[in-house]
């Protein structure tokens, strides 16, 4: 590397700190408080110094958006590789699911907050704050939140080995296949909620419920969502079904085939693959009954 060249990326560094900083902050309001704040500042910065050294002007875009998309990466790889959802959460987790499942059985409904409290032994604020965590760990682990990448964003680069490249098409894409298999009141809560950052006041008028009724839609889609992402990609983190002739157990078995339904495999690694929105408005679906 030239002096010259080692200057102009440590000028574009710099110059552009702010970019780092503001991917943390962002990232960090929808983290657990327990995830280390450090380890994500230092992952940006890694991040904004590999595109400092891969940008190249000639092809067209501008630094800020190269530097966005490599700081975005280095901080879900961070995420990823520290598995920020501690034990904790997920032995929680796996007890809210375990008593939702449960109380559906006995109510022959999706329960609410305050029942689930009351099964599990605890308040409800306590269930809202696990709800709260669940969905965080499945919005990152599986990257929902994270705008569907153009094709430069995933193509290999010589920051990425080509098979990570690959997984991370193949998990972008399995999520797209969750979200469209969902039922439909469920998928227009998470297409609002998460791909069109609707209000969830606005969510709730459109379906003729309530606000609070929306959350519940919302931890009932994500709890199918990791669900059936695990079918596919992590079959071995399922837990046993306790009643695998049952009504829910027939329920869930149809949803993962449905997601297998979505795409072939040749879809699931395409570098550029259709943004689900564009696949979504294709169902026609009409608007939602209330639930």
């Amino acid at each position: 590397m030239t002096p010259e060249r080692s200057t102009s990326e440590d000028q574009l560094v710099r110059t552009h700190l702010q970019l780092a900083n503001q991917a943390v902050n962002e990232l960090a309001r929808r983290l657990p408080s327990h995830v280390n704040r450090d380890d994500l500042s230092s992952a940006a910065m890694l991040g904004l110094a590999q595109a400092a050294r891969s940008w190249d002007p000639d092809r067209g875009a501008s630094f800020e958006r190269h530097a966005a998309t490599r700081i975005r990466g280095a901080l879900l790889d961070e995420l990823r590789d520290s598995d920020w959802a501690s034990r904790s959460v997920r032995s929680r987790a796996r007890r809210l699911q375990q008593a939702g499942e449960e109380l559906t059985g006995r109510l022959g409904r999706a329960p609410t907050q305050a029942e689930l409290a009351a099964e599990l032994g605890t308040d409800a604020q306590a269930v809202h704050k696990l709800v709260g965590d669940v969905h965080r760990a499945t919005v990152l682990n599986y990257e929902s939140i994270v705008a569907d990448g153009e094709a430069d964003d995933l193509l290999p680069s010589a920051d990425r080995a080509p098979d990570h490249v690959l997984v991370d098409r193949e998990r972008r894409a399995y999520l797209s296949d969750a979200v469209l298999a969902l039922p439909e009141r469920l998928r227009a809560v998470v297409i609002g909620y998460f791909y069109e950052e609707r209000p969830m006041l606005e969510i709730a008028g459109e379906l003729g419920v309530t606000e609070s009724r929306v959350s519940q839609l919302r931890a009932e889609a994500l709890i199918l969502l990791r669900d059936g992402l695990n079918a596919h990609l992590d079959p071995d983190t399922l837990p046993a079904e306790p009643r695998p002739e049952g009504r829910l157990a027939k329920r869930r078995a149809a949803y993962h085939a449905a997601i297998a339904a979505c795409s072939d495999f040749r879809a699931r690694l395409d570098a550029a693959p259709r943004p689900l929105l564009e696949r979504a408005a294709e169902t026609g679906s009409a608007a939602p009954s209330p639930a």
